[in-house]
């Protein structure tokens, strides 16, 4: 197996270097993963510490007690930015707005009886206090309401944040039906930035979706991805190819998806060695090394996760 250590860049000062920060990555164009917050509990803040002391700078997770633990997040990132010298606007701070369908009923973060513009306000201030931060990178909408009417209603509010600068982007998540994306796309006055989905075959890998967000320049975040994927990752072709390039089979896989242009990644790995691994080949692909550029290796990459080329729109 390669040698996954990661080297993290610092210049002669011991800050870490200005390429490598959320800012500067966003404003190059160039391919990042985002780590994932989800089912880490108690440990969550120690986990977040050690994803940006590894290398990452752009953190997800939600305002759902029931599957994140949000404050962790915050007490994670400012523990690791004050160790490290760096600054708020360095690291990318991703939150969602999760409805009430989806929360613990014994532990909600907002009046669940209020209005739901009102429950989405709420929501935010809760992850603005537990994220301790006066604003937010990204706020996702966790899935789409139950009808269009309050979908449409929750995004209102979102954007009423994005005009109040609480909020510098906003999204939607959990959305499988391209034409109900279309409609919210359409009627919104400020477009989402990004979606938020399970890349795996039962939703056809989001064919019809991916296609109209790369035609709209929308970012695809695609979470579960390994463990959706483990089957074609474990083939010995996968394993092939991924020793060519010096990479794991799961880190190929991040490899191959960033390399379209288009798709990011969540990796929620509480190993720091896999830490290490997934910022390495992040920085090998930042620092303009094409580490998937043959069409045949794109081609054969896309046929044994078991999706005709067409399932992606570059190939």
């Amino acid at each position: 197996m390669a040698d996954r250590l990661s080297i993290r860049c610092v210049d002669h000062i011991g800050n870490v270097e200005a390429a490598h920060l959320a800012t500067t990555i966003l404003m190059s164009g160039n391919p990042y993963l985002v780590y994932g917050t989800a089912w880490k509990n108690k440990r969550t803040a120690q986990y977040v510490s050690d994803a940006i002391h590894a290398g990452f700078r752009f953190i997800d997770t939600a305002c759902q007690p029931k599957h994140y633990n949000e404050a962790g997040v915050g007490h994670g990132w400012i523990t690791a930015t004050q160790e490290l010298g760096l600054k708020r606007s360095d690291i990318f701070l991703q939150t969602k707005y999760t409805s009430y369908a989806g929360q613990d009923p014994n532990n909600v973060p907002y009046d669940h009886h209020a209005p739901v513009e009102e429950q989405v306000k709420q929501s935010l201030a809760a992850s603005l206090k537990n994220l301790q931060t006066t604003y937010l990178d990204s706020l996702v909408m966790h899935s789409p309401m139950d009808t269009m009417d309050d979908t449409l209603k929750v995004w209102k509010v979102m954007e009423s944040f994005v005009d109040e600068g609480k909020v510098h982007q906003i999204g939607i998540s959990n959305i499988y039906d391209s034409e109900k994306f279309q409609i919210l796309y359409n009627e919104a006055r400020i477009k989402p930035w990004v979606v938020q989905n399970r890349l795996y075959a039962e939703s056809n890998f989001d064919t019809e979706l991916r296609s109209f967000l790369k035609e709209h320049g929308v970012k695809y975040q695609s979470f579960w991805t390994l463990t959706a994927n483990r089957n074609a990752l474990a083939t010995a072709e996968v394993k092939e190819l991924a020793q060519a390039k010096g990479l794991t089979p799961q880190t190929y896989m991040f490899a191959f998806l960033m390399s379209l242009g288009y798709i990011t990644p969540l990796s929620g790995t509480t190993n720091k060695g896999h830490m290490a691994e997934d910022v390495a080949v992040m920085e090998r692909m930042q620092g303009g090394e094409t580490i998937i550029a043959d069409e045949k290796e794109q081609h054969l990459m896309a046929q044994l996760l078991g999706l005709p080329d067409a399932g992606f729109p570059d190939l």
